[in-house]
C-alpha cells in the first residue's frame, strides 16, 4: 500500500502555506519580522506568469508563508528576519536562509494572529523531518522546464524564497555564493502525497 502523506481536511494548501512537522528541530522566535514580512506578494521577487509555481495556485495572501524560507535581513536591522528580496538589481549576499517558516505572518481567518501582535515569525532549524506546502515547480532563473522531485534531491532556497532542487535558482547562486543546503528530499511530492516531505539540513 502506498505511502500517503498531507491527504485529507487538513490540507488548506490553496489559501496558506502549510507546515506539518513529523520529527521538531528548533522552533526559533528569536528575533524580529522585517515590515515587508506582512506586505510581500506571493511569488515577492520573479513574477513572470510561467514561472510561479502551481503550489502558489490560489494563495493571494500577502506576507511570508508558512513552508517558506525566513531568511536573514540585516537591511530591516539586526536581528530581523523576513522573505527573499532582490535589492537593486542584485541578490545580496549577506540574505542568508536561516530555515522554514511555521506560519504565515499574517495569521488565518479566525485564529489569533501571533506574528501581527508580536511582530515574530518563528521558524524551523535545527534539523527535524518536516512536510511542506509548498514548493518552486518550474525553473524560476532560465525559465525553461517544469522542475521534478525525488527521494535524497538537495534542497535550497529559491530565489522566491521557497524550496528548489535547481540549484541554478538558489537565491544565494544570484549572489554569487555557495548556496545554503535546507534539506534533503525524503518523501516527493506525487499522487499519494501532497506535501513535500524533508529532512532539514539547517
Amino acid at each position: 500500500m502506498p505511502m500517503s502523506i498531507g491527504q485529507g481536511s487538513g490540507d488548506f494548501r490553496e489559501t496558506s502555506g502549510r507546515v506539518q512537522i513529523f520529527h521538531e528541530g528548533i522552533r526559533n522566535s528569536l528575533g524580529i519580522l522585517s515590515a515587508d514580512a506582512f506586505t510581500q506578494s506571493n511569488p515577492p521577487v520573479i513574477t513572470t506568469t510561467g514561472n510561479v509555481s502551481t503550489t502558489l495556485a490560489g494563495i493571494s495572501k500577502k506576507g511570508v508563508l508558512g513552508a517558506s524560507i525566513a531568511f536573514t535581513r540585516y537591511d530591516a536591522g539586526n536581528g530581523y528576519h523576513g522573505g527573499a528580496v532582490k535589492i537593486a538589481t542584485a541578490y545580496d549576499a549577506k540574505l542568508r536562509p536561516l530555515g522554514i517558516f511555521i506560519n504565515d505572518s499574517l495569521g488565518n481567518p479566525y485564529e489569533n494572529t501571533p506574528g501581527i501582535a508580536s511582530g515574530r515569525g518563528p521558524y524551523l532549524c535545527g534539523r527535524g523531518s518536516v512536510g511542506l506546502s509548498i514548493w518552486e515547480t518550474q525553473d524560476q532563473i532560465a525559465d525553461t522546464t517544469a522542475l521534478t522531485y525525488a527521494a535524497g534531491n538537495l534542497l535550497y532556497a529559491s530565489v522566491n524564497g521557497f524550496v528548489t532542487n535547481n540549484i541554478a535558482d538558489a537565491y544565494e547562486t544570484g549572489a554569487s555564493t555557495t548556496p545554503t543546503i535546507i534539506g534533503i528530499v525524503k518523501i516527493a511530492p506525487d499522487a499519494n502525497n501532497s506535501l513535500m516531505v524533508i529532512d532539514l539540513r539547517i
